[in-house]
């Protein structure tokens, strides 16, 4: 529905009307408000956190992917591809403790990563724990058997268990 203007020159909607291309009226559908509209502020600056600690992951910079990884992680903790980023930024940072527990929550709520047993091997072997370090590129291998980057993270494992 169209109104006049104040200056009755044109017409315009009236607030929380609005007209489709199609010329349909939509009653009420000015966006997101309230919590809704905080939510989605907050969904898009976790998104811009996390794409730009992947940028600096991707530009060999690990340390500051680390601090937007973690803003990120606090604002989001059920997001498993953040989790994963953030391991493989302690991973470069050498922090592998810290990386080990990123993994193993990201392995907890998601066992059929591949990847994340591929990267949790690599951690534990950094920690010389030799056997866990088998047991997760052995599953790592198992679910993805023609990557060659798992192969080798197995057959460094079963070099280092001599």
């Amino acid at each position: 529905m169209r109104v006049p203007n104040d200056d009755g020159a044109g017409t315009r909607a009236p607030a929380g009307d609005h007209e489709s291309r199609d010329g349909r009226r939509d009653e009420g559908r000015e966006g997101p408000t309230g919590r809704d509209a905080a939510a989605v502020a907050q969904s898009e600056r976790v998104y811009d956190l996390f794409q730009t600690g992947r940028r600096f992951l991707a530009e060999r910079h690990p340390a500051q992917a680390a601090m937007f990884l973690e803003r990120a992680l606090r604002l989001a903790p059920d997001k498993n591809s953040i989790r994963e980023a953030l391991g493989r930024s302690y991973y470069a940072l050498g922090r592998y403790g810290s990386a080990t527990q990123e993994f193993e929550e990201l392995l907890r709520r998601a066992p059929t990563n591949d990847y994340a047993h591929f990267a949790m091997a690599r951690c534990l072997l950094r920690l010389h724990d030799v056997t866990g370090a088998l047991r997760a590129a052995r599953l790592a291998v198992a679910m993805a058997p023609g990557n060659a980057d798992y192969r080798r993270a197995l057959d460094d494992c079963r070099a280092a268990a001599g």
